[in-house]
C-alpha cells in the first residue's frame, strides 16, 4: 500500500513544525508557523490559536487569522465553540456553525467574518492539562473529516509543547533578569554616590553594540550575531561592579582623603592645641602682671598668641583643602611634612598636631586613595569574576563571568586585574571598557570631583585609546556615531526599555 499525496504533505507539516519546536524559542514565531502549517494542512480559509489566561479565565487569541497583528480576541473560557471544547476537552467539527446554538458569532461580527464549516481540539500539555484551543474556520473542499481532527490534535499537541517550553524558557529569563535587578540595587545602595551607574554603563555599552551594526563595522557580528549574544552583553555590563561587594564601605564610599572621624580628630587637635596655647598665654600674662611688668611685655604676649592663632587657622586650611581629592600643589606637600614635626602641650607631654600617616595621607598628589586602599578597590574586579562564576548560567549566557572580568583591562597590558594585552582581551570587555570610562567621567553623582562635559570626555577618550589603553576603534565608533547622545535619554531598567536602545529584547505578550 503506498502513502497517498495529502498524506504525506500532513506528515511534512507535522515534523517541520517539530523541527522547529526543537529550534525556535520566540512564542510568537513558533505559533504563527503551528497555525499556518495547520491551517495549510486541513485546506482551511482561516486558523485561531485560543490560549486560557490562567489570571482572568478568559481565552484569548494569541495568534488569528484577519485580526490585527496588534488586536486580540477575548471572552470568557466557557463561552462559544472554543469555550466548550477548552472547558470538556472534546473535538468539536461543524459543517454549518451557526445551526449550532453554542457556536458565538459576536467574534463574526467584531471581524466581518462569515464562518461556515468549524474544527476546534483542544491543546493538551504533557500532564493532559489543556492550555488552549486550536481552531480552523471554512475548509476550502468540503467539510472537515476525522483525519483533518486526527492531524489537528498533533499539531495542538505540538503547540501546547512549545507553549510549555516557551513559558519555562520565559520563567528562567525572569528569574535571571530579577536577580541581576537585585544585585545592581544591592550594590548601588552599598555606595549611592554612584547610583545608576550600572544602568548607564549597560545602555551605552548596548548602544555601541548597535553602532557596531553598521556596514563599515567589521567587528559587528563577533557582538550581533544572536539575541542570546546581546542579552549575555548586557548582563555582563549591568554586573561589572557586582564584585564591590568585597570592598569595605568606608572605602567604597570614600569621598576625601582622609575618612570623616579621622578629619574630625585633627580638627579636636587642633582646638585642643588652641585652648592649651591659650591657658599658657593667660598663664604667662597673670604672671607678669604679678611681677610688675611693662604693659609692652604684655602686648607682645598677647601679639605673639594672635600669631599663633593665625598659624594655626592656615595649617588648618591647609589640611582642609588637602584633604580634597584634587591634584596637590608641591608647596602644599612639603608644608604638611613639616607640619608633622610641631607638636603642642598634651596632658601627657607633647602631642602631635599632624601624625606621620595623616601627613602622608594628605600628601597624595591626586586622587583620595591610599595605594593599599586602591588595591582594595581594584580588587572589585575579582570579586566580581568570583562572584558572578558560581552561577550556574545557561548555555548561552556562560560568557557573562568573562566579560566582567576584563572592564578594566587595558589594551597595552596595563590594566587590571591579569594584566592582559588588548589581543588577548574580547570585544565585548573592551566594549564595556569604553562605555565605563566615559560616564565615569561624565557621572555627575562624584562628590569629590564634578561631571566632565561630553568635549573634555570625548577628549580624554581619544587620548587615552591613543595611548594604547582603550580600543581606538571602539572609541570612534562610540563618539562619532553619537553613542552617548542617543543612550543616555533612556532609564534603562527592563527589556523591554533595553529593546528601544538596541533591540535587545522583544516586547513580552
Amino acid at each position: 500500500m503506498t502513502t497517498s499525496q495529502p498524506a504525506k504533505t500532513r506528515l511534512q507539516a507535522l515534523l517541520e513544525v517539530a523541527n522547529a519546536i526543537a529550534s525556535e524559542r520566540d512564542l510568537d514565531v513558533l505559533l504563527r508557523l503551528i497555525l499556518r502549517e495547520t491551517t495549510a494542512v486541513a485546506d482551511a480559509d482561516r486558523g485561531t490559536l485560543f490560549l486560557i489566561d490562567p489570571d482572568t479565565g478568559e481565552l484569548w487569541s494569541k495568534i488569528a487569522d484577519g485580526v490585527g497583528q496588534n488586536a486580540e480576541i477575548r471572552f470568557p473560557a466557557t463561552t462559544g465553540i472554543a469555550g466548550h471544547v477548552a472547558s470538556t476537552g472534546q473535538i468539536v467539527r461543524l459543517d454549518d456553525a451557526y445551526a449550532d446554538p453554542r457556536f458565538n458569532a459576536q467574534v463574526d461580527r467584531e471581524t466581518g467574518y462569515s464562518t461556515r464549516s468549524l474544527l476546534a481540539v483542544p491543546m493538551r500539555e504533557m500532564r493532559g492539562g489543556i492550555v488552549g484551543v486550536l481552531q480552523v474556520l471554512n475548509k476550502r473542499t468540503g467539510p472537515f473529516d476525522a483525519e483533518d481532527a486526527d492531524v489537528l490534535l498533533a499539531l495542538a499537541g505540538q503547540a501546547a509543547a512549545a507553549i510549555q517550553n516557551a513559558v519555562l524558557h520565559k520563567d528562567i529569563s525572569r528569574l535571571f533578569e530579577g536577580f541581576v535587578k537585585a544585585s545592581v540595587v544591592a550594590i548601588e545602595s552599598r555606595d549611592p554616590t554612584t547610583a545608576g551607574h550600572s544602568e548607564r554603563v549597560a545602555a551605552l555599552t548596548l548602544g555601541l553594540a548597535e553602532a557596531l551594526e553598521g556596514p563599515s563595522s567589521a567587528r559587528s557580528s563577533a557582538v550581533l550575531a544572536t539575541t542570546e549574544r546581546r542579552v549575555e552583553l548586557r548582563y555582563a555590563a549591568l554586573l561589572h561592579d557586582v564584585g564591590k561587594f568585597g570592598v569595605r564601605e568606608t572605602v567604597l564610599t570614600k569621598a576625601d582623603k582622609l575618612l570623616a572621624h579621622q578629619i574630625e580628630e585633627i580638627r579636636r587637635r587642633f582646638a585642643h592645641a588652641r585652648a592649651r596655647l591659650e591657658a599658657e598665654s593667660l598663664k604667662k600674662r597673670l604672671q607678669l602682671a604679678l611681677d610688675g611688668a611693662a604693659m609692652a611685655a604684655l602686648d607682645r604676649e598677647e601679639r605673639a598668641l594672635e600669631a599663633r592663632h593665625e598659624a594655626f587657622a592656615k595649617y588648618l586650611e591647609l589640611i582642609e583643602a588637602s584633604n580634597r581629592p584634587g591634584p596637590l600643589l608641591p608647596h602644599a606637600q612639603a608644608q604638611l611634612m613639616l607640619l608633622r614635626e610641631l607638636t603642642f602641650p598634651g596632658e601627657t607631654g607633647p602631642e602631635a598636631l599632624l601624625t606621620p600617616q595623616e601627613a602622608a595621607v594628605l600628601a597624595l598628589p591626586r586622587g583620595n586613595l591610599t595605594e593599599a586602599e586602591r588595591r582594595e578597590v581594584e580588587g572589585h574586579v575579582s570579586h566580581t569574576f568570583r562572584f558572578l562564576s558560581q552561577i550556574p548560567w545557561t548555555r548561552p549566557l556562560r560568557r557573562v563571568p568573562e566579560i566582567a572580568h576584563g572592564h578594566h583591562e587595558k589594551m597595552d597590558g596595563s590594566g587590571y586585574p591579569r594584566g592582559i594585552r588588548g589581543e588577548q582581551l574580547c570585544i565585548e570587555s573592551r566594549m564595556i571598557a569604553v562605555a565605563d570610562v566615559y560616564d565615569a567621567l561624565t557621572a555627575a553623582d562624584r562628590p569629590y570631583r564634578k561631571a566632565a562635559p561630553h568635549e573634555l570626555a570625548a577628549r580624554i577618550l581619544r587620548e587615552e585609546a591613543a595611548r594604547g589603553l582603550l580600543d581606538s576603534e571602539l572609541v570612534e565608533v562610540f563618539l562619532t556615531q553619537g553613542v552617548p547622545q542617543k543612550v543616555l535619554n533612556y532609564e534603562i531598567a527592563s527589556p523591554q526599555q533595553v529593546r528601544r536602545v538596541s533591540g535587545v529584547f522583544k516586547e513580552s505578550p
